[in-house]
């Protein structure tokens, strides 16, 4: 595996991690009937970053939509490719 695939994989599982660390901080594991996070990163520059989250709860939650936590984990999911892409060009600038 080169650099730019090991720095692609490791933006996938960030991203992974920062989604599922969301929903997990909302509902908890009890409640989720599924979960399944998949982020696909494809060419090098410029890099598309795709991600789908799969969510389904328990129909005895009844304070969370799953849709809308899916989409919001999505967006703290790409929040953390930002910072760490903002960092990435700050340390190849020094």
């Amino acid at each position: 595996m080169d650099k730019k695939q090991k720095q692609m994989q490791e933006l996938s599982e960030m991203a992974e991690k920062a989604a599922r660390n969301y929903i997990l901080s909302k509902v908890p594991q009890r409640k989720i009937t599924t979960l399944d996070i998949d982020i696909e990163t494809v060419g090098p520059k410029p890099v598309t970053i795709s991600i789908d989250i799969d969510l389904t709860l328990s129909p005895l939650e009844k304070v969370y939509d799953a849709e809308k936590l899916a989409d919001e984990a999505t967006e703290k999911a790409f929040e953390a490719i930002e910072k760490h892409l903002g960092e990435l060009s700050c340390k190849s600038k020094t």
